[in-house]
């Protein structure tokens, strides 16, 4: 029995060492192949990899549009946005137990109001609870008439975080791939800083951070995988406290220029002040 458990021990270290093997000499085919992508005639979801998004953005910036700061891109994608997808259910149960104590959200990279307008029919609150969307100018300035429009009152927009005010909530739902600085910065900005953060959809990678850009309709727009220890140690320097964290799977992804660096994760957390 002994003698058959260290042979299959021996066995599986062999095959794991192979497996290891192949895969490292795989590794300059699979960087061969995804650089002819590069020549490929078909669009690509992410294209290249940067050591920072200055870096991305300059790249970005040779192309006929870069960055998300466009009223004629505001639309891509907005019907589904609004809707209430997988993912979502974390951020409202987090939200729903927080209601009570809470007057107010800011929605940190909110474009024009999608989550408010998804969120709307499932959270109890009425036009006196302050949801302020932040985001760039373009974005808030298409997604001010939508709301004036439909008559959403309780929805309102900046596109400087300092004038959403103090608010106890920030809610930064597929904010943190497009943010061009760390997290707290734009935190201590605020008024004051939010004793409650919900962040959806953090893209992370294994193996240090690393900056792609993401072709959305007509532009490019630096898409930020970050370092997950860094970007806990940012928050955790002004004092915040991990509460939940939960996983997206489905929203890993794969640089199609660079396929060696492996997938990104996806994750969504919970952080209290003090």
């Amino acid at each position: 029995m002994m003698a058959t458990a260290s042979l299959s021990e021996n066995t599986r270290s062999i095959l794991g060492g192979t497996v290891r093997s192949i895969g490292r000499s795989l590794s300059p085919l699979r960087a061969a192949g995804g650089r002819l992508r590069y020549l490929s005639p078909f669009p690509r979801r992410f294209t290249g990899a940067y050591h920072s998004y200055e870096a991305a953005f300059a790249a970005a910036s040779s192309m006929p549009m870069a960055g998300y700061d466009h009223e004629e891109i505001a639309n891509v994608g907005f019907s589904k946005m609004c809707q209430v997808l997988p993912w979502d259910y974390a951020v409202l149960f987090w939200m729903r137990n927080l209601m009570p104590e809470i007057d107010g959200v800011v929605d940190a990279g909110g474009h024009m109001g999608t989550k408010y307008r998804a969120f709307r029919p499932l959270l109890s609150f009425d036009d006196s609870f302050r949801w302020v969307v932040y985001d760039l100018p373009s974005i808030t300035r298409v997604g001010r008439r939508l709301a004036e429009r439909d008559g959403l009152s309780g929805l309102s927009f900046v596109d400087r975080i300092e004038d959403a005010g103090s608010i106890p909530l920030f809610l930064g739902s597929g904010l943190m791939q497009y943010l061009d600085v760390p997290l707290s910065t734009l935190l201590k900005q605020m008024a004051a800083l939010p004793r409650h953060v919900i962040l959806n959809k953090v893209a992370l990678h294994r193996n240090g951070p690393v900056v792609t850009l993401e072709r959305i309709s007509g532009t490019y727009v630096p898409y930020q995988m970050r370092d997950e220890a860094t970007f806990l140690a940012d928050l955790t320097r002004l004092g915040y406290k991990q509460v939940d964290r939960w996983p997206i799977p489905s929203l890993s992804h794969l640089i199609d220029t660079h396929p060696e660096l492996g997938r990104s994760e996806s994750a969504g957390y919970y952080f209290r002040l003090g």
